[in-house]
């Protein structure tokens, strides 16, 4: 992930910077700068390509942006932008349409025609938005049904919208250790679960084929799965009753992809396991410590798991991480 920052230019010069990087990397705009003043603006955003689609993970002071007609004029890629804010709240216009919106929620904006958003000016610090820019044609709806959920909050604490906004927290926390074949695989179920979440908004599922809301399906499990990893309750039959889906269906989405849910569970368990054996910082821990903070509360089961997986017991692998460190 490339990041940029104004801490990479002099005193004084942050928010014409920002002003400048905010117009290549999504569209012009006119910026104003929120109640701190240019002179101490701050900010920062991180920058993955996921294909066709970008997604910048940003940090910032509080700023309005402002899409107007002269810029649309003048320059107008026919993008789609879908916001998610991770810490603070903000506020968007677009086609009359005014929606306040905070932790979690989505936000769909169509940089063809002109809007206004801004980040709440009385929240202190740096306020955090994973951002999605995208082609109109990317998306399986009409332009009519677009234009309907333009600035339109859809909630990120119940139904779909609350499983597309976990997909995309997770998303956001995960951007700086993506590589870019992880990315390439990344970009269609991101615009599936994007097209999951408006269609169900405007209550028209139909519009969406069902390959498109199962994969859709599969994203948000899956990173429902990521956050809930140390819970040993965490089983398929609590995954299935979270989605309000049977156990069935659920096992059904996994073996399109050759897995079966426990395994995957379990890999994901043992990966965790592996980043900590090799962490200096937690060479004091106990191996079943850190076993039983993923969940593992068996050490011989996990014990035997780890050599299947590695080739190594636990503690022969934490010994060989030791050993390549001082070499």
């Amino acid at each position: 992930m490339d990041v940029l920052s104004t801490s990479d230019v002099s005193a004084g010069e942050g928010f014409a910077f920002w002003r400048e990087v905010s117009s290549k990397l999504w569209v012009p705009y006119d910026l104003r700068c929120g109640p701190h003043g240019e002179s101490d603006f701050k900010a920062q955003v991180g920058i993955c390509g996921f294909g066709a689609m970008q997604a910048t993970l940003m940090t910032t002071m509080a700023h309005a942006v402002h899409r107007t007609p002269k810029l649309i004029r003048q320059a107008d890629p026919e993008v789609l932008k879908v916001g998610c804010i991770v810490r603070g709240r903000g506020m968007i216009t677009q086609d009359r349409q005014c929606s306040e919106f905070g932790v979690g929620d989505l936000i769909l904006f169509d940089t063809s025609r002109p809007y206004l958003s801004e980040f709440a000016p009385d929240i202190p610090g740096r306020q955090r938005l994973v951002l999605l820019r995208f082609p109109r044609s990317s998306l399986p709806l009409p332009d009519r049904d677009l234009r309907r959920l333009s600035a339109v909050r859809i909630p990120g604490d119940q139904g779909i919208g609350a499983l597309s906004s976990q997909f995309l927290m997770q998303l956001a926390r995960q951007l700086p250790d993506l590589n870019p074949s992880q990315t390439q695989r990344l970009s269609t179920l991101i615009l599936d679960v994007l097209a999951a979440a408006l269609a169900d908004a405007l209550d028209s599922r139909a519009t969406v084929a069902p390959h498109t809301r199962q994969r859709a399906m599969t994203a948000q499990i899956r990173a429902f799965i990521r956050d809930n990893l140390d819970d040993a309750r965490l089983t398929p039959g609590a995954i299935a009753a979270a989605h309000h889906i049977s156990l069935r269906y659920l096992h059904k989405l996994f073996q399109q992809d050759g897995h079966t849910v426990a395994d995957w569970i379990r890999e994901l368990r043992l990966e965790q396991c592996r980043r900590d054996l090799a962490d200096p910082l937690l060479a004091n821990r106990a191996i079943h410590a850190i076993a039983a903070r993923w969940a593992f509360t068996s050490p011989a089961h996990f014990s035997q798991a780890f050599r299947s997986a590695y080739g190594l017991s636990p503690r022969q692998f934490r010994e060989q991480c030791a050993r390549g460190r001082t070499d």
